[in-house]
Formats: structure tokens, C-alpha cells, sequence
């Protein structure tokens, strides 16, 4: 009984935040569909462990560090991969490829920065998540995830004043 009230309180958190993760995703993966397919990839590895294992109130931060680290997989395996022409995935609504502009404006304004300031200032800014529950997803202090934060804003307020002056 315990076991199934447990189970339908995880998948009531699957449900409350499946919008948040994919965009979570597609953020570091540049693709809505592949941001997809990693979260439910993620959902079923979470749905194959045993929920009593994980606290409560943890489901949701354990459910942002495992596609946070797939995340960080299929971009290190991404670098060596190439694509044939005949499967580039081409957009067919306007809003996904207004989305993607913006994925990669936010992007390439991030790009000058060191990558764990700009990954915490998207988990910050983007996703909306506590300097608490990143530091539990990237398993540091939340005293570091603040002063991460803290120097990519101060470097981004730098060379935006800096594009201004010229």
C-alpha cells in the first residue's frame, strides 16, 4: 500500500514538471526533440529504481541531475558524431524555429563565459531553480553556485557594456 501511494506521488512530480525538464534539456541540447527523448529516457530510468529509495521531497532535484548528467553525456558523445544530410531534422512550425533562435541567441551570449558560470546562470535564469537545488543537482555548495553566479552576471554586464561602446 505505501509502496503505491509512494509510486503515484513520484509520478504526480513527473507530471507537474515534464514541461520544466524538457526545456531544462533543450537548453543544453539545442533540440526539442532530443530534449524529449532524453527526458523520457530519464523518466523510465527513475521509474525503474526503486522509488522507496528516494526521499520524498528528492524526486524532483533527482529527476534534474539525471538529465542534467545525460544532458552532459549526449553532448560529449555529440562532438564526435556527424549527421548525413538526409537526416537533419528541419522545423515545421515557425514557433520551433523561433525557439531554436532563441536557444541559440541565449546561447552564443553564454558562450563567453566559463561553462559552470553559464550553466548556472541558465539553471538560474532559464529554468528558474533555487542557488539550493543547483547546488544539489551539480553537487556543490550553495554558497559556490552563488558566487558562480555572481562572476558569469559580472563578466556578461562587462562585454554587454563593452558591445555597447563599439
Amino acid at each position: 500500500m505505501l509502496h503505491k501511494m509512494r509510486r503515484k506521488a513520484v509520478e504526480k512530480v513527473i507530471e507537474d514538471n515534464l514541461d520544466y525538464l524538457v526545456r531544462f534539456a533543450c537548453y543544453r541540447l539545442g533540440n526539442h526533440s532530443d530534449a524529449e527523448d532524453l527526458v523520457y529516457e530519464a523518466i523510465l530510468r527513475l521509474l525503474e529504481k526503486d522509488v522507496s529509495t528516494i526521499k520524498p521531497g528528492g524526486v524532483r532535484m533527482y529527476l534534474f541531475r539525471i538529465v542534467y548528467n545525460m544532458c552532459l553525456d549526449k553532448s560529449r558523445a555529440k562532438t564526435l558524431e556527424t549527421i548525413p544530410v538526409e537526416n537533419l531534422e528541419i522545423p515545421d512550425s515557425q514557433e520551433a524555429d523561433s525557439a531554436t533562435k532563441d536557444i541559440d541567441r541565449i546561447n552564443s551570449t553564454l558562450a563567453g563565459l566559463r561553462e559552470r558560470e553559464s550553466e548556472i546562470i541558465r539553471m538560474n535564469v532559464i529554468d528558474g531553480l533555487s542557488f539550493a537545488d543547483i547546488g544539489n543537482i551539480l553537487s556543490i555548495p550553495t554558497s559556490t553556485a552563488k558566487s558562480r553566479y555572481k562572476a558569469g552576471m559580472e563578466k556578461l554586464r562587462k562585454q554587454l557594456s563593452n558591445d555597447k561602446l563599439s
